[in-house]
């Protein structure tokens, strides 16, 4: 590990930006395509909006976001501990969602999976979710 960040905020829908922002900051050194850049972003938020709007339901908690970075390699950790996912394989499936009413599209796991070149989830009913997450930062150069 070259270098590690911890992140803790409340779950509030104004701290998602800041949570995409700072992890997009930290992952500077690796001189990310503007693509890259994106991707981790949007799979940051992605995941900070799970924490809001799935795992605390409207109540505040605490959203944590770990990164370190390996040789080109960025780990994201970001976790709750809510309500935690009953099932897992099924959240996990495109346009699942457990909140139909509020017109919630379903792809946010897939969006993170998409975009990342590693992703796992681990969740625990009443005790929060963690998601796992890694992109690989090869120059355009090395992948010509």
């Amino acid at each position: 590990m070259t270098n590690y960040l911890k992140l803790e905020f409340l779950s509030l829908p104004e701290n998602q930006a800041f949570a995409r922002d700072a992890v997009a900051a930290f992952c500077i050194p690796l001189n990310p395509t503007l693509s890259q850049l994106s991707d981790v972003k949007t799979a940051v938020s992605e995941a900070v909006t799970n924490c809001t709007v799935h795992a605390y339901r409207g109540k505040q908690g605490i959203v944590t976001v770990e990164c370190s970075v390996n040789g080109d390699e960025l780990h994201i950790t970001i976790s709750d501990e809510g309500s935690g996912i009953a099932d897992v394989d099924k959240a996990v499936q495109p346009f699942f969602t457990t909140l139909p009413s509020d017109e919630r599209s379903g792809m946010g796991f897939t969006i993170m999976q998409t975009f990342m070149d590693e992703f796992s989830v681990h969740s625990c009913e009443g005790k929060g979710t963690r998601v796992d997450m890694v992109k690989h930062f090869v120059s355009e150069v090395e992948n010509a």
